[in-house]
């Protein structure tokens, strides 16, 4: 029986093929499975690459060595800490690493002079009763481009495009950095409802930062940033000014579209110290799943204290939550 395998199959076995770092060729042995029609034709296909997929896991993992020899770190994963996982790109000198001065308790190499960054960098930014991963990355440009930065991107949970407002090439600058990502097949878009016929594309969610805002004064730079990106959130900042450092936390906080829910013992205070993250939207009973599975079992109903809600009002497993509120559940 024939494979009858699509044409960008083919297209994508030879990217496949080319390419020699292991977490992006795993990422495209997935992607060429995906796309394989699913048939008797394709059965020792399907096992083969089955076959190259699991073993480079194990390489990734460690498990396996190329030719005996010791692997070098790579930068192409960072774990997930804390409620979201925000990942900054963005031009030469935009300033990302001096937001992540400012917002974090991590230290990158921060200059006047373009290149700075070499290798990414995640700290933890405090909001409110919550912390959220930052990344800080090596700049897009003509001149470079790290490998590693695709797959970093699209393990995130956000992108921020942060826009230097003080440089007189700062729409040029983000063209290349849209046209380099999507040469990637990473498209940035103001939401993630987009459905795409060609599963080797993500779409990520994105933030745009005007950084350096006391740089335009006249305000040209931020009009023009705001035609250029016309749906997109888009927020301004300066290191110097606490309140834009507080209003980008509260934007990147609202662009991942979460919620956080606070637990309480039965006739006990709330624990505001570490709440559940839910998507917005989210259930009592996924709350209760994020607590222990087992005891999402086994509650019988809960209890709720919030903003529009009456105090202490019984809710069931499929009731809606809101950002704030506290959770009494019942066995």
């Amino acid at each position: 029986m024939p494979a009858n395998l699509p044409p960008n199959y083919y297209e994508l076995e030879r990217e496949f093929k080319a390419e020699k770092d292991p977490r992006e060729k795993l990422r495209l042995a997935q992607e060429l499975l995906a796309l394989m029609p699913k048939h008797k034709g394709t059965d020792k296909l399907q096992a083969d690459l089955k076959a190259k997929i699991s073993k480079l896991k194990k390489q990734i993992e460690g498990g396996e060595k190329s030719h005996g020899a010791r692997q070098a770190p790579t930068h192409d994963h960072i774990e997930k800490e804390g409620a979201g996982q925000v990942i900054l790109v963005g031009a030469p000198n935009s300033g990302k690493s001096s937001l992540i001065d400012s917002l974090t308790h991590a230290k990158p190499m921060v200059g006047d002079y373009p290149f700075t960054t070499r290798e990414p960098l995640a700290g933890m930014m405090d909001f409110e009763t919550i912390q959220i991963q930052l990344i800080d990355t090596p700049p897009i440009s003509p001149e470079s481009f790290e490998n590693y930065l695709s797959p970093l991107i699209r393990n995130a949970d956000l992108v921020v495009l942060v826009a230097d407002l003080a440089s007189a090439t700062m729409a040029d600058s983000l063209r290349f950095v849209l046209e380099k990502l999507e040469e990637k097949r990473i498209l940035l878009r103001p939401e993630v409802g987009e459905c795409l016929d060609d599963p080797r594309f993500c779409i990520k969610k994105t933030l745009i930062c005007g950084h350096k805002e006391y740089d335009d004064e006249s305000g040209e730079k931020q009009a023009e940033l705001a035609a250029m990106f016309p749906e997109y959130s888009m927020v301004t900042t300066s290191i110097i000014d606490d309140d834009s450092l507080a209003e980008f936390k509260q934007a990147v906080f609202k662009a991942l579209s979460i919620i956080r829910v606070y637990t309480k013992p039965v006739g006990r205070e709330a624990d505001f110290a570490d709440p559940v993250i839910l998507p917005t939207g989210g259930t009592v009973e996924e709350a209760a799943e994020v607590l222990h599975k087992d005891f999402a079992r086994k509650f019988k109903f809960a209890k709720i204290w919030g903003h529009g809600k009456f105090d202490g009002q019984r809710v069931q497993r499929d009731f809606r939550l809101s950002d704030g509120d506290i959770l009494e559940f019942h066995v």
